[in-house]
């Protein structure tokens, strides 16, 4: 009889061969596994083997999400969302794939969450983040070209950072389009705009590495691919110069590439495949976005809001 610990690696490479869910996706999956598997191990007294996860209680399930919910690190209603949906993928791959169901999952019902919009910067805001770190006086003029491609491509493109750093050293210079591989390994066309090309050219004309054309794109100070962090880190730093929100994050970029096309006329579904999202019903959150930015701007400008 296999353990719980068996399946669950087997559940997991499924995900990662089958499905091709990303590394940093499976990574929370499988600790949400764990976390799991080791609140019924505790539960019920003994190891977990297979055909005992059939037998999963409706309160027992309760029960864990009650766990997750409290302690030194609480996760929020979204969080617990997620982690039931991870629950309910682990067990649908029991039934489907190891003919043990657990019916009384069924009965579980997550917890409501308020759907949050989009929170996009300004396009002077953007600009800024754009030109902000050529204007580093102690920056490596490489180093801060490279950082001024990136931001570019994020918000000239609606790029991900996963899908920027993704890019290979062949990819450039840039054509007219690229091909974006992207969540799900879905792949989409993107233009590229005269300015993130420029861009990109600048950075290739000063970075100090040899091209060879199966390595990154975008290189760390020591010649490795770049990293999500520092992108993060990046933005940090000039948010703090610029005195911008918490909210202006590389992501952030993405959202403002399609808050800005829809306030200037593009239909959602040119939207919803330069973004690669797979519902339009993801998109349509800028709908609301544009809308809120109307009446903001009809509250301070009309003599009688």
């Amino acid at each position: 009889m296999k353990t719980s610990g068996e399946v669950l690696l087997a559940w997991l490479e499924h995900l990662a061969h089958e499905r091709r869910l990303s590394p940093r996706t499976l990574e929370a999956y499988g600790h949400i596994g764990r976390h799991y598997l080791g609140f019924l191990e505790r539960h019920r007294g003994d190891p977990q083997s297979l055909s005992d996860l059939g037998t999963v209680t409706a309160a027992e399930v309760r029960a864990h999400l009650a766990e997750r919910r409290s302690g030194d690190h609480p996760l929020n209603a979204r969080s617990l969302g997620q982690t039931l949906a991870a629950i309910r993928g682990f067990h649908d791959f029991l039934d489907r794939r190891c003919d043990t169901p657990a019916p009384q999952l069924a009965l579980v019902r997550g917890p409501k969450i308020k759907p949050s919009l989009p929170r996009p910067v300004t396009a002077d805001q953007a600009r800024g983040l754009m030109q902000e770190p050529e204007a580093d006086p102690d920056a490596e003029p490489w180093e801060a070209a490279r950082d001024r491609a990136v931001l570019t491509l994020l918000y000239g493109c609606g790029l991900r950072i996963s899908e920027a750093l993704s890019l290979i050293r062949a990819d450039a210079p840039f054509p007219e389009t690229i091909r974006i591989v992207g969540k799900g390994s879905k792949t989409r066309i993107v233009p590229i705009l005269p300015a993130v090309r420029e861009a990109v050219d600048a950075y290739l004309a000063l970075q100090p590495f040899p091209p060879e054309p199966r390595d990154a794109l975008f290189r760390a100070k020591r010649g490795g691919p770049l990293s999500p962090r520092h992108v993060q880190a990046t933005v940090q730093t000039l948010r703090g110069r610029l005195g911008l929100p918490a909210s202006a994050t590389p992501h952030a970029l993405r959202h403002s590439f399609a808050t800005h096309l829809l306030g200037a006329g593009a239909d959602l579904r040119s939207i919803q495949e330069l973004l690669g999202h797979a519902s339009l019903s993801t998109t349509q959150k800028y709908t609301a976005v544009d809308a809120a930015r109307l009446l903001g701007a009809y509250a301070a400008a009309h003599p009688r809001a």
